[in-house]
C-alpha cells in the first residue's frame, strides 16, 4: 500500500527542498503506549518553536483517545500500516512541510508518500533502506539522556519548558468502580513476562500498604487477569485488571496516592497523569526510559539494580547507541529474570514511603 502511495505522491511531491516557512507539522510512529507518551518532549518542542504551526500527530488508533483535548495543540491521527484505509486517512490530510520522525525510520517512506516535504529522522537506523527517504539525519544523542529528551533533539533550539499536568488535561471518560478512600494502584501488567516482579513480593507490598490505611488496587490489561490471580489468588483486594480502558485509567491513576508498577506504558502514562509513581526496572534503562529533564519536575522515583551483569545491549529502535545499557532479550534466550528478583520488597517499600511522604509534604504545604 504504501509503495502504491510513493507511485501517486512521488513525481509531484519528491523535491529535497527544505520549506522557507513552516506550517504544517507531522510527528510520525507506530510506537507501543510507553515510547509514545515519551514523544511529549518533541510535541512540546515544536509547540514553543512554532507556535503558529499546524501541529499534528500520527500513532496508533488505541492511543488517539488520550489527545482528545489537543495537547500542545496536537491533532491525533489514528493508523496502522496494516489497514489501507487508515493510510488513505493521512493521504487525504494536507502536505506537510515538515514530517519527525521519532523512531523507526522505515515510516519515511510513509512520510513521503503522504506529501512530506522535509522528512527529519535518527541516524543508524538498519537496515539502510530505511533512510532512502530521509531528507535530514540526525545523530543520536552522544551522551547518556533518557529517550524522551532524546526525541526532542530532531529539532533545534533550547530545551522545552518542564512538564505540567496541566499542559495536558484528562480526556473523557466512561463511569467505572471508583475506589473509595485513599487508595494505591498496583500495575502488575507489561509487555514482558521478563518484567514480572515476584508474586510474593506484590503480596508483601499490598499488605504493607494497606496496613497503612491505603488500600491496594490490582490493575493490568486485558486478557492479564492470571496475573492477578497469581498474586492475590482470595481476592483480598480490589482488581481492575481488564476492566478499563486508557481513559479509565487515568481517572484511576489521578486519584491515586501511588502508583507502582514495573517499566511499562502505565509508568509513562502515570507521569503523564501527575499520578506519584515508582517504576521498577530490570531488563530496562532506569536512565533511558525514567524522567529526564522533562518530566524532572514529577513525583517519580525509580528502582533498579545499576549495572546489572546481564543488562549489557547496546541497541535502541535498531541502533547501536554505545553508551546504552540494557536488556531485550526474550524466551528462551532468558527464563529466570534475575535482574527483577533482585529489587528486593525491602528496596521498594523504602522508595514507596519516602514518595508518600514527600507528596505529603507537598500537601500540605
Amino acid at each position: 500500500m504504501v509503495l502504491l502511495l510513493l507511485a501517486v505522491r512521488l513525481p509531484v511531491g519528491w523535491l529535497r527542498r527544505q520549506p522557507a516557512a513552516v506550517r504544517r507539522i507531522l510527528v510520525l510512529h507506530h510506537l507501543l503506549l510507553g515510547d509514545a507518551l515519551m514523544v511529549t518532549p518533541l510535541l512540546a518542542k515544536l509547540r514553543e518553536r512554532y507556535p503558529e504551526a499546524e501541529l499534528r500527530l500520527a500513532l496508533p488508533q488505541a492511543f488517539v483517545a488520550l489527545y482528545y483535548h489537543r495537547p500542545y495543540g496536537v491533532v491525533p491521527i489514528g493508523f496502522d500500516p496494516r489497514e489501507p484505509a487508515t493510510l488513505i486517512s493521512l493521504l487525504r490530510e494536507p502536505r506537510q512541510d515538515l514530517v519527525l520522525l521519532p523512531a523507526d525510520n522505515r515510516y519515511s517512506w510513509l512520510a513521503r508518500a503522504v506529501g512530506g516535504r522535509w522528512i527529519v529522522a535518527f541516524a543508524g537506523d538498519r537496515p539502510a533502506y530505511k533512510n532512502w527517504f530521509v531528507d535530514e539525519l540526525r545523530s543520536y544523542s552522544a551522551e547518556p539522556t533518557a529517550w524522551g529528551d532524546t526525541c526532542a533533539e530532531l529539532v533545534d533550539g533550547p530545551r522545552p519548558q518542564t512538564y505540567r499536568p496541566e499542559s495536558w488535561p484528562a480526556p473523557p471518560y466512561r463511569p467505572f468502580l471508583r475506589p473509595s478512600g485513599e487508595y494505591a494502584v498496583l500495575q502488575l501488567g507489561v509487555s514482558s513476562r521478563l518484567k514480572h516482579w515476584l508474586p510474593d513480593r506484590w503480596r508483601d507490598l499490598a499488605a504493607w500498604l494497606d496496613a497503612r490505611g491505603i488500600a491496594p488496587v490490582w490493575s493490568a490489561g486485558p486478557g492479564e487477569e492470571d496475573v492477578i490471580l497469581q498474586v492475590d489468588p482470595e481476592g483480598r483486594y480490589l482488581s481492575l485488571a481488564g476492566k478499563l480502558d486508557l481513559a479509565q485509567l487515568w481517572q484511576l491513576l489521578a486519584g491515586a496516592r501511588l502508583l507502582v508498577c514495573p517499566d511499562s506504558g502505565v509508568a509513562h502514562l502515570g507521569r503523564v497523569v501527575g499520578a506519584p509513581t515508582v517504576t521498577l526496572f530490570g531488563p530496562g534503562s532506569a536512565l533511558v526510559c525514567g524522567a529526564g529533564d522533562f518530566w524532572h519536575d514529577s513525583p517519580y522515583a525509580a528502582v533498579t539494580m545499576t549495572d546489572f551483569p546481564c543488562r549489557d545491549q547496546n541497541i535502541q529502535f535498531f541502533r547501536v547507541i554505545p553508551w546504552m545499557r540494557r536488556c531485550e532479550r526474550l524466551p528462551p534466550d532468558c527464563v529466570d529474570p534475575k535482574c527483577m528478583q533482585a529489587i528486593s520488597s525491602e528496596s521498594v517499600r523504602l522508595a514507596v514511603a519516602k514518595m508518600l511522604a514527600q507528596t505529603a509534604s507537598k500537601a500540605k504545604s
